[in-house]
């Protein structure tokens, strides 16, 4: 149940936002922002230990981010199915993925975004369906763009748990005074009002609505959130703010810049 929220403002000093929040088996191990790939050295993004990708990219040099998130669908064939994870380094350098054979690849939900706005890339059931984002604020989850996918959830639970997080945090985050983050400066004064939204906005991680979540869903592993990126994409700054989840506090405390040189 990842989630994504994107604002554009084309006319602000930072047109476009993104916030990841990333949610995997908590056991699942993973590195935190930092050149990982020799292939590809100018990247930034956490590695997923388990398969070498990452869940989110970013390209300093073109002031590009990409995040993937899981989608819901039949699968790729087992013989020939790649991991996901490489598909945001391909994105932000590459300019997208609609040039790649998509077949091997699981369903997902790819958002690309840039200075100048983002796209969402949806594969799933053979087909690739991309999507520029209207100004304003929008959501991307599993189950896609406002949650609009063709594919949906085999759970009722979990299409309304997604459902109630989207109407939490659109209704608080368009509520607050839109950030204009500066390169410089600590994560809190950058960020401002969102910020204690991003941590949770005070929900229980356990609650219908929560962002920043924890659930065991009773099979032994514990499911929720391990990592939260905001990104900030100007014409002439870039800024990427990122922490553990959950997180202790919301002033700030436990993120950390990452150096985007």
């Amino acid at each position: 149940m990842c989630t994504a929220f994107v604002s554009i403002e084309p006319g602000a000093a930072v047109p476009v936002l993104l916030l990841s929040v990333r949610d995997e088996y908590l056991g699942r191990a993973w590195l935190p922002p930092d050149h990982h790939w020799p292939d590809r050295p100018g990247l930034l993004g956490g590695l997923d230990l388990a398969a070498g990708g990452t869940w989110l990219a970013v390209d300093p040099a073109r002031r590009t981010a990409a995040c993937l998130l899981n989608g819901f669908g039949p699968l790729a064939p087992a013989d020939s199915r790649r991991t996901r994870g490489r598909l945001p380094l391909t994105a932000v350098t590459e300019g997208g993925i609609g040039h790649l054979d998509l077949t091997p690849y699981d369903p997902f939900h790819l958002v690309l975004a840039r200075p100048d706005g983002a796209r969402v890339a949806s594969w799933g059931d053979g087909r690739l369906e991309e999507r520029d984002l209207p100004a304003g604020l929008s959501v991307v989850l599993n189950d896609g763009l406002e949650g609009l996918a063709a594919n949906r959830p085999a759970s009722a639970r979990i299409g309304a748990l997604m459902a109630a997080r989207a109407g939490h945090f659109r209704a608080r985050f368009t509520a607050a005074p839109r950030p204009e983050p500066a390169g410089d400066g600590p994560t809190a004064r950058a960020w401002g009002g969102w910020l204690p939204i991003v941590a949770g906005d005070g929900l229980a991680p356990d609650e219908d609505a929560a962002l920043v979540q924890r659930r065991d869903f009773g099979d032994g592993r514990i499911w929720g959130s391990s990592s939260i990126s905001l990104l900030a994409l100007g014409p002439d700054r870039l800024r990427y703010d990122f922490t553990a989840a959950p997180v202790a506090a919301a002033d700030g405390a436990g993120w950390r810049r990452v150096a985007t040189g």
